[in-house]
């Protein structure tokens, strides 16, 4: 793979010029485990296009890609997600994917039985003795790998430094173990170091809970998967061109067996309702749009102290424009698809992350941002 110009012998993507009245181009990442190298197509497509993010929101396997991005000038992010893709994909046997439904869900199931039994390089290891085996309350009780690599990995790639000088606005989603509260790492009010993105990224039982301060943290997705609501509740007044990238699907077809139900249980689950956020908000916007006439109605000396904090606070309202990008299926898949690491499978995530963006690109009138604030629209390239 070519980390430069040309990854998975792709034509580049054409410039695009920055919208007009676009205060901040935003990147919104969902956790999804092996399929998260669809997020490094998107971003490719992105940087090819000129449009670097400015403020990057993460959660699990979109934390760590939100990390390499944010953490590394724009030069050099593309190497370095690719760094990161093919290190954790070189597993010592990596055999070619076979085509079909069957042959294709068979090596699947090969290649996660693989990684349940090795782990993957620069990512995680298993733990031995199995926590089954481990007495209660000790280090390695409570999950099934040690991600002590992915530590490595992250001080070798990622210049924290960098995301701490918040250049770039980046947080990461976990969930306080204890409160079962989900918590943003947010590099406005947080120094950012290696043990909020393993926090982020880590998905029980399989990784241990890290902790942070005085308190243990899993990966986000345990209660949301997707951190679009932390990106559009901390707006504020800046109008934000948007990118949520969904590693799983929240439409899909009724399963016909078992293998299909545990499937489409995970897909709704960890969609984590994208949508429902979007409508709440843009219904949110249009209430304040409206709030703001009635409150411009009202003579100034009638306004409480309370209602003229208000009114200026509504003067100026953000527009968002989000363009949602949602990994597809491409035939059969299991369940185990998030946990199948094959380097295949990682380009074929890439290439699809990549050829999605390009096609809503194409798009020039789904890059408008809302002149007249308040408002929030959503493009679905798939659904329109």
């Amino acid at each position: 793979m070519d980390s430069g110009t040309d990854a998975h012998s792709l034509d580049r993507t054409p410039a695009v010029p920055r919208p007009e009245g676009c205060d901040r181009i935003a990147l919104v990442l969902q956790g999804g485990g092996a399929l998260g190298s669809y997020q490094a197509g998107v971003y490719q497509a992105l940087h090819q296009a000129g449009l670097e993010p400015e403020w990057i929101d993460g959660i699990s396997i979109g934390g760590i890609n939100a990390a390499i991005i944010a953490g590394n000038p724009p030069e050099l992010r593309l190497k370095r997600l690719t760094e990161f893709w093919e290190g954790v994909t070189a597993l010592p046997v990596n055999l070619p994917k076979p085509e079909g439904d069957l042959a294709g869900a068979l090596y699947t199931a090969w290649s996660s039985l693989f990684t349940a039994a090795f782990g993957q390089p620069g990512f995680f290891s298993p733990r031995v003795p199995s926590p089954l085996l481990t007495p209660r309350g000790a280090r390695g009780a409570t999950s099934f790998y040690d991600n002590t690599p992915l530590r490595a990995t992250l001080e070798r790639l990622v210049d924290f430094d960098r995301i701490n000088r918040r250049e770039v606005r980046f947080a990461v989603g976990a969930v306080n173990v204890e409160t079962g509260n989900l918590f943003y790492f947010d590099n406005e009010t947080t120094m950012i170091g290696p043990e909020h993105i393993l926090a982020t990224s880590a998905l029980p039982p399989g990784m241990p809970m890290v902790q942070v301060g005085s308190d243990w943290f899993w990966d986000g997705g345990v209660v949301s998967n997707t951190p679009l609501q932390h990106l559009l509740s901390h707006a504020g007044r800046l109008s934000m061109l948007v990118f949520q990238v969904d590693l799983f699907n929240a439409r899909g077809d009724v399963p016909r067996d078992m293998l299909d139900v545990i499937n489409r249980q995970k897909e709704i689950q960890y969609s984590s309702r994208t949508r429902l956020v979007t409508d709440y908000y843009a219904i949110q916007q249009k209430q304040k749009r409206h709030l703001r006439c009635l409150l411009n109605k009202i003579p100034e000396d009638q306004l409480s102290l309370e209602e003229k904090v208000l009114k200026e606070e509504l003067e100026v309202l953000p527009s968002f424009t989000i363009l949602h990008l949602i990994r597809r299926e491409a035939g059969f898949q299991w369940q185990i698809r998030d946990f199948e690491f094959s380097a295949a499978s990682m380009r074929e995530h890439w290439e699809a992350g990549y050829r999605d963006t390009r096609a809503t690109l194409m798009h020039k009138e789904w890059m408008r941002v809302p002149l007249d604030g308040g408002r929030l629209v959503v493009h679905d390239v798939h659904r329109n």
